[in-house]
């Protein structure tokens, strides 16, 4: 097997927290490469205390068994820090399809509410479903949303 197929296997993988997305759409894969012991995979998670970042590697390990793939090494990658620049367009669709506002390029909160489209809305908590979604809502259709947190 090759680094593309590896890498499609990979970026494939569905995030465990959010699973309309995959670890392709969020950005997080930072390199694969052939090492002397087999393919060396780099991932940096959403944020350093990200609490699915052993999940997230358990399930790269099990796609890549899954192929037959024996030989090799997952590693988390710290830095430079994971950033919402590197989702997706793609991953940024499939959040607002499912009902969370993506990251915009404005950090202070999202631009609108993914169910209405309203502008009017305001922030609950700092802390949504996950640690790396704040909790909003809108005040047009009174509906709660997450909103993907730029980092």
């Amino acid at each position: 097997m090759d680094i593309v197929s590896i890498r499609s296997i990979v970026e494939a993988v569905p995030d465990p927290e959010i699973p309309v997305l995959t670890l392709g759409d969020l950005g997080v894969i930072r390199d694969i490469r052939l090492g002397a012991f087999g393919f060396e995979i780099d991932v940096t998670p959403t944020y350093s205390g990200c609490p699915a970042t052993s999940v997230i590697k358990e399930m790269i390990s099990d796609a890549l068994k899954n192929a037959k793939v024996e030989k090799f090494n997952i590693q988390n990658v710290l830095t430079p820090n994971w950033t919402t620049d590197w989702m997706s367009d793609d991953g940024r669709k499939k959040l607002l399809e499912y009902g969370i506002a993506p990251p915009s390029t404005n950090s202070s909160g999202p631009k609108e509410c993914p169910q209405c489209k309203s502008k009017n809305i305001s922030q609950i908590s700092q802390f949504g479903s996950t640690p790396c979604q704040s909790l909003w809502r809108c005040e047009d259709c009174l509906e709660p949303f997450n909103y993907f947190k730029c980092l």
